[in-house]
Parts: structure tokens; sequence; C-alpha cells
């Protein structure tokens, strides 16, 4: 029997709407050979494809204690991931979890990322912090098993305060130094999992003059700092160095695709 893949989300504030929610559901349902179950962690469902089943955000015993810890490390409301990793966070759930960001876009086949090294905690590596010889993982595409990573959620839970402060207000170098440290780490595909700005945008002047592409392989497009993907849909100029032409691709893997299988209320 094929095993079902448990997708996570976790959505907070008002910073995303519900149709990133949405898309990515659509994407993730799409480039995977298996049923889903779609869990999204938020405050605010309203919006939400009725597939998708809502995990309460909740208020940690420890969340007092990891703010004012991030607010010295100026990283006020980052780590909120953290819930996600709590053992019988879903009483029913059979196997890993893999989980993503909600400024990322499906482009390609997701089994190489759900069956990759099980038993491990897997993220891809951090663009900038592997340029500093740094291990660090990133934290839009992460895979972890909630009954077997566990201590994800208890170390931070004993202590949060210095958790915190030895991250330096980072949730993704957290997760993966905390893996590492176990010998439970192992890296997704760089070709598979890749960024907008660093793998798909040309430097200048080449980003003035050419519409950024998709490399070939390539299954999520990560979209962290500017453009974000509203902004590279129709062309960014925010910024010299991240200017972007409009990007016909990511209208079609993001909004499109998504029309087509959720409808237009809800893609």
């Amino acid at each position: 029997m094929t095993q079902t893949a448990n997708i996570a989300c976790i959505k907070w504030g008002t910073l995303f709407g519900p149709e990133y929610v949405n898309r990515l559901y659509s994407g993730v349902r799409r480039h995977l050979k298996r049923p889903v179950r779609f869990f999204c962690m938020t405050e605010d469902s309203a919006g939400f494809h009725p597939d998708i089943e809502v995990l309460p955000l909740p208020v940690e015993p420890f969340l007092d204690e990891m703010n004012a810890a991030l607010a010295v490390a100026n990283r006020q409301g980052a780590m909120r991931k953290v819930s996600l990793f709590r053992p019988g966070l879903i009483p029913d759930l059979d196997g890993p979890i893999l989980g993503f960001d909600l400024d990322v876009v499906i482009t390609g086949g997701l089994e190489p990322l759900w069956s990759h090294e099980a038993g491990t905690v897997a993220m891809r590596a951090d663009w900038v912090e592997a340029r500093r010889g740094r291990a660090t993982g990133h934290g839009s595409v992460f895979r972890f098993d909630p009954a077997v990573h566990g201590f994800l959620y208890q170390d931070l839970a004993k202590d949060a305060g210095r958790e915190v402060e030895i991250a330096r207000g980072s949730e993704q170098r957290y997760t993966s130094t905390k893996a590492q440290e176990r010998g439970v780490f192992s890296y997704l595909p760089p070709d598979m999992v890749v960024s907008f700005k660093h793998d798909c945008l040309n430097l200048p002047p080449m980003n003035y003059l050419k519409a950024a592409q998709l490399p070939a392989n390539a299954r999520v497009v990560c979209f962290h700092g500017h453009p974000k993907m509203p902004e590279a849909v129709e062309g960014y100029s925010g910024s010299w160095l991240r200017y972007c032409k409009a990007t016909p691709w990511l209208q079609h893997h993001w909004i499109d695709e998504s029309v087509r299988d959720l409808g237009a209320e809800f893609g």
C-alpha cells in the first residue's frame, strides 16, 4: 500500500494570505504520486481549500521566554515553526512530515524529496551560510519525523532562552545544528531546491536584459528575501541587484496551474 505523504506549513500573522496556502497545497498534490494529507498550523484559516487540515497555532508555555530572547537577537516573531516539531501534534500521524515555508513554489516532482534519506532531518544547505563555510540548513523546505525527532521541540521547551541565544535567533540554524549534533541530518539535493534570486535570476546587467530562468531539475523554488512571488510574476524594480523582468513560468506554476486544479475561488 502506498504511504500517504504528510505535508505541513505554518501561517501566522498577516504577511501571507490564504492563497499562498492554497497554491502550495495545489502544487504539492499535483507533484506527488501518492495520497496527500496537507496540514496548515494557523490562527486564521479563512479562505482555505476545504481539503486542508487545520492545526491550531498553539500558545507554547515557553513563548514569552522565547520571544524575549528573540527580541535580544533582533528576530522578534521567529521560531514559531518549532510548534510543528512537537511529538503527538497529530495523534493519527503515520510517518514523516515534509514541510514548506509559504514563500516557495512547487515546479516539479516531489517524490525524491519525500523519500530522501529516511530517518534524518533533511534541509537544503543555506546559500549564504554555505559560502561562509557554515553547515546551516535552509528552512524553506524541511523533512522530519515527529515520532523520531522530538528533540527539535523538547530541547527548546527545556530552555528556550539559551537555545535561542545559541542559534542567534535563527530557527533554521537551531534545527539543522540540533540534528547535526545527533548525527541525523542530511542535505536535500541542491539542484532540486533552488533559490529564485541565487539560482534563477541573472546578475546585473543581464537581469535587465533576460528574464529569470527555471533550472532544469528544480522541484521547489524558494523566494527568500525579495522579490517575492507576486513581485517576480509582474516584474520587480525594487533593487538594481534583484531587478527582474516578468516571469511567465512562475505565473504558470504558481497561479495558472493552481486555478486549473482548485478553481478560481481557491487558486
